[in-house]
């Protein structure tokens, strides 16, 4: 059985909304049979009556050493839960045929410094937060690992960006999704020494 950890930003968890989530994720989560696998869901309702999507549900999924997050948002909180079930169901596949399978086939899998400290990293920062303030520092370690493991990362955590070490160079890389589709990276130029 998956541990799953329901809070509730802005809403009051009821034993109705406790139970769906339980059914939901926990269906969802037990097809695929991984351990240890625990789940952070938190239920956000957005007080903004202008945001039409105000209902949101993110899941956390802590695999292995890996972290694979999804958010689902609507105007129902249970309509949202089900769609969160659904990414996630969808992303563990994904993890288990990208990472799981390779393993398997003798390549090695990535993993994140700090499972912590990456859970961390994927919650927004805050709503009333000053844009010319400072107003979140995360300290990480930053694994080496191949690119196509860091675009697996990426793909996990639904991160438009993963930083990394290089495992080939040892030198700290950003790969990210570009907004025409595909991926890119972000590599430091060196300067070669002249004798």
């Amino acid at each position: 059985m998956v541990d799953i950890r329901i809070s509730g930003r802005k809403v009051t968890i009821t034993d109705a909304l406790r139970s769906h989530v339980e059914d939901k994720l926990g269906s969802a989560l037990k097809v695929f049979d991984i351990s240890p696998m625990t789940c952070d869901c938190v239920l956000r309702v957005d007080k903004n009556p202008s945001n039409l999507e105000r209902k949101s549900c993110e899941v956390t999924v802590f695999v292995r050493d890996n972290v694979v997050r999804v958010v689902a948002s609507g105007d129902d909180m249970y309509a949202a839960i089900d769609a969160a079930a659904d990414k996630a169901s969808r992303q563990l596949r994904k993890y288990k045929t990208r990472v799981v399978d390779r393993r398997q086939k003798g390549g090695r899998i990535a993993v994140p410094a700090n499972i912590e400290d990456l859970a961390d990293l994927i919650v927004g920062s805050g709503e009333d937060e000053d844009d010319e303030v400072l107003v979140r520092e995360k300290v990480i370690d930053l694994p080496p690992m191949t690119e196509e493991e860091a675009l697996v990362q990426t793909d996990l955590l639904g991160h438009d960006f993963y930083v990394f070490t290089n495992a080939t160079t040892g030198l700290i890389n950003v790969i990210y999704h570009r907004k025409n589709g595909g991926y890119g990276i972000i590599k430091p130029k060196i300067e070669e020494e002249h004798d």
